[in-house]
């Protein structure tokens, strides 16, 4: 039995879809809404921010996906080891591994990983780079009109499938291959936001434009969904250069023996954004169905697409959302913020 937090989120549903194709038993835990659960997940209650509220949860599992940043990631681990939990795979992000103390998201998620690394528990970190599936951020622009406007327009990021990271993390939960490493997570490809506004529109059989977004404007629309501190931390990275999410690495392949998906939203992007009479919903590619993780996986992100839209109302901040330590009275992200953003 396994427990996947944020099972109905990006990374998470990926998780527990890569679990449930081992044919392994699989408990997603959610503090309300059970109905975004991939088919054949069991639902059970529990509250990150709760350790004490995990323990039906945790009995008699022996591997649990973890996401970051709840305010007592070290009282959760130890609520996981009482109840005989053997490894954790804990997500995380690039910035982990930066040495910026003062920057919110670095410390964060460093403050995450020291958690997992002393548990006691057999455990995996894994840090992504942006999701490919972040594109998608951008669909009510794309409702709108035919331009989207996005900062960091010169930020490059070797985005990352979702789909890989449960493909990984599934990995790391059924041996002892990966125990005690951290595995940096790419995708096959680094892409700027115009890049990915013209791969969009491609899906969608659109011209769109993209409009690079003013730092000083780019800040005022942030600072509207975030607090100051996660904004400036942003910066920190995209604008000062802290992080480079650019290069290519090969750990997926390594770890799946396929290669890292390529960023084809075709599917999900046309199920996410409604067809109207102005722009006709372009024909199928041919590759949209096929099955298996071999190739450019295009038959995976078709799956992805299918069933109910999540795009604008799922909670997770998809990656690596920023967050000071609800400790201090910060609401956790994975919680509350809409987050759009990874680092």
């Amino acid at each position: 039995m396994f427990l996947v937090a944020g099972a109905t989120g990006n990374a998470g549903r990926e998780v527990a879809k890569a679990l449930l194709a081992a044919e392994v038993d699989v408990r997603g835990l959610v503090r309300d809404d059970t109905s975004s659960l991939p088919e054949g997940v069991t639902a059970v209650r529990g509250d990150l921010d709760d350790p004490a509220s995990l323990a039906p949860a945790l009995e008699g599992c022996e591997g649990v996906f973890l996401l970051p940043g709840y305010a007592d990631m070290p009282g959760v681990l130890a609520e996981a080891s009482r109840r005989g939990v053997r490894r954790v795979v804990q997500l995380t992000g690039s910035s982990a591994g930066v040495d910026a103390p003062g920057n919110a998201i670095a410390r964060y998620m460093a403050a995450s990983e020291e958690a997992v690394r002393s548990s006691g528990v057999d455990w995996t970190i894994l840090r992504p780079v942006a999701f490919a599936s972040n594109a998608l951020r951008w669909r009510d622009q794309i409702i709108a009109g035919d331009t989207v406007t996005a900062p960091f327009a010169e930020r490059r990021s070797a985005v990352l499938h979702p789909a890989d990271i449960g493909d990984v993390a599934a990995a790391a939960l059924l041996t002892d291959d990966y125990a005690g490493q951290i595995l940096p997570l790419t995708g096959p490809r680094p892409m700027t936001p115009a890049e990915q506004v013209a791969d969009l529109g491609r899906a969608l059989g659109r011209e769109l434009v993209f409009r690079p977004q003013p730092d000083d404007e780019a800040r005022v629309s942030m600072e509207r969904t975030m607090p100051a501190e996660y904004v400036d931390a942003f910066f920190d990275f995209y604008v000062n250069g802290t992080i480079d999410e650019s290069p290519v690495l090969p750990t997926v392949t390594e770890v799946t023996g396929h290669p890292a998906r390529t960023r084809r939203l075709g599917a999900r992007a046309r199920r996410s954004v409604p067809v109207t009479s102005a722009w006709p919903r372009p024909a199928r590619p041919p590759h949209a169905e096929r099955a298996g993780p071999e190739g450019s996986g295009g038959g995976e992100l078709s799956r992805l697409g299918r069933g109910r839209s999540r795009i604008g109302r799922d909670p997770e901040p998809t990656g690596c959302p920023a967050s000071a330590g609800t400790a201090a009275g910060t609401p956790s992200p994975w919680r509350s913020w809409p987050g759009r953003w990874t680092a």
